[in-house]
C-alpha cells in the first residue's frame, strides 16, 4: 500500500474512533456521574460528577449537537479520499497530541455530566441558538474544505504541487476551516451550558493556537515571501480580531 493511501486509511480510522466516542459519551457521562456520586458519599470534599438530569430532559437537542460532529466526520472521511500525496508531514507525536486535545475538549463539552455546575440555565431557546451556531460553523468548515480541495490534510503537511489557496473564505482568513470548527465547539458550549464545556473550549482553543503556529511556520518555509505577503493581507481566524 502506498504511503498516501496508508495515511488516508489512518485518518479514516481516527475519524471513526471519534464518531464512536461521540455516540458513547452520554452513557459514559451517566456512569461517571453514578460512580462519582457514590464515591463522594464515602470521601468528603470530593466533587461528584453527576448526570445533568435537567440537560438530559432535552436529550434530543443534545443528540442533535452530537449529530453535527458525526456529519462533519463523515464528510471529512469522504473528502479525504481525493487529497494529494504529502511530501512532508508533521510527526506522529505532534498529530496525536492535537487529536487527543480536540477529542478531550469535545468530551468535556458534550458529555451530559454536571462536574462544576452550570453557567447558563437549561433553556430550549439557548440550546437551539447553540445548535444554529454549530450548524453555521459546520457550513464554514465545509465551504472552506471545498476550496482547499486536494491541498487539504488533517496533518500539517506540504503536498506534491502544493498551491497557496486564496479563494473563497481564504481571501480573508488563512485558517477558515479552524474558524468553522471552533464555532462548532462554541455552539456546543451553549447547548450544554456547563462550566466543563468552558474548560473544553479553552482546551480546543489552545490546540488550534498551537496548530496554527506550526502550520504557518511550515507554509512560510514552503512559500516564502508569497506567504508573508498573503499573511499581511489576511487574518488568521476572525476578521478584525485575530
Amino acid at each position: 500500500m502506498c504511503r498516501c493511501r496508508s495515511r488516508g486509511l489512518n485518518y479514516m480510522l481516527m475519524q471513526r474512533k471519534k464518531i464512536i466516542i461521540l455516540l458513547v459519551s452520554a452513557a459514559c457521562g451517566a456512569v461517571i456521574g453514578a460512580v462519582g456520586t457514590r464515591f463522594r458519599g464515602h470521601v468528603p470534599n470530593i466533587p461528584a460528577f453527576r448526570p445533568d438530569d435537567a440537560l438530559l430532559v432535552h436529550r434530543r437537542l443534545l443528540l442533535a449537537a452530537a449529530a453535527g460532529w458525526v456529519l462533519m466526520s463523515a464528510y471529512w472521511d469522504i473528502a479525504a479520499k481525493s487529497v494529494s500525496k504529502a511530501k512532508k508531514s508533521e510527526s506522529r507525536g505532534s498529530r496525536f497530541f492535537h487529536v487527543f486535545l480536540t477529542n478531550a475538549a469535545l468530551l468535556l463539552e458534550i458529555a451530559p455530566i454536571r462536574g462544576s455546575g452550570r453557567f447558563l440555565p437549561v433553556s430550549v431557546a439557548i440550546m437551539s441558538a447553540g445548535l444554529a451556531i454549530e450548524a453555521g460553523g459546520l457550513l464554514i468548515a465545509v465551504w472552506s474544505r471545498r476550496h482547499l480541495g486536494r491541498n487539504w490534510s488533517g496533518e500539517i503537511t506540504i503536498k506534491d504541487e502544493h498551491a497557496l489557496v486564496q479563494t473563497g473564505p481564504y481571501r480573508w482568513l488563512r485558517h477558515p476551516i479552524y474558524t468553522g470548527i471552533l464555532v462548532m465547539y462554541l455552539g456546543v458550549v451553549l447547548v450544554t451550558g456547563e462550566w466543563l464545556a468552558i474548560a473544553g473550549l479553552l482546551v480546543v482553543m489552545f490546540a488550534y493556537w498551537r496548530k496554527i503556529r506550526l502550520e504557518e511556520k511550515n507554509l512560510n518555509v514552503a512559500f516564502g515571501e508569497e506567504y508573508n505577503a498573503y499573511r499581511r493581507d489576511t487574518w488568521a481566524l476572525v476578521p478584525g480580531v485575530f
